[in-house]
């Protein structure tokens, strides 16, 4: 189910509905790693993270949460016709000299645990980069081993070349 490419994960491949999926922080900080490409392409994602975080609510109908603001919660905000960017809350704080690996497994399961419901109502496939596995300090095989669990639509992950 999952595919490997060498890639923009901003710029997702192939036809049909797609879901762009990356890990977000509790904190409402943004502004380091993928975060960085998504601002650049659509800074609406940023803007809309930020709202979420502030105050709880959505920017217009292009974004829906899924929970509140917090770890394993979900807000997804469509930047083009048939492409959403779904910021999923898994990790707690960022990564400090005292918080080595915020990444939080249980928060990334019930995220992509929701991501997958939303692409299996849209017919959408899943796009990311080796979400957790940057600034998050997660083990990517433990992520992948979520994502096998979880998810049951076609997973594209993108490395940079």
């Amino acid at each position: 189910m999952i595919q490997y490419v060498k890639g923009d994960a901003t710029r997702p491949w192939g036809e049909g509905s797609k879901i762009i999926a990356h890990c977000c922080n509790d904190e409402g900080r943004w502004g380091a790693g993928f975060v960085k490409a998504l601002t650049r392409r659509w800074p609406d994602v940023e803007n809309a993270y930020r709202l979420w975080y502030r105050t709880g609510r959505c920017l217009d109908g292009r974004v829906q949460v899924v929970g509140k603001f917090g770890l394993g919660s979900v807000q997804f905000i469509e930047v083009e016709t048939q492409l959403w960017v779904a910021n999923v809350i898994g990790q707690h704080g960022v990564r400090r000299t005292e918080n080595k690996h915020p990444i939080r497994y249980e928060a990334i399961h019930s995220g992509l645990f929701q991501v997958n419901v939303r692409a299996r109502i849209n017919n959408a496939t899943i796009h990311m980069p080796r979400m957790g596995a940057g600034l998050a300090g997660g083990d990517w095989s433990r992520i992948e081993e979520i994502i096998q669990k979880v998810v049951r639509v076609p997973v594209t992950v993108y490395d940079l070349t």
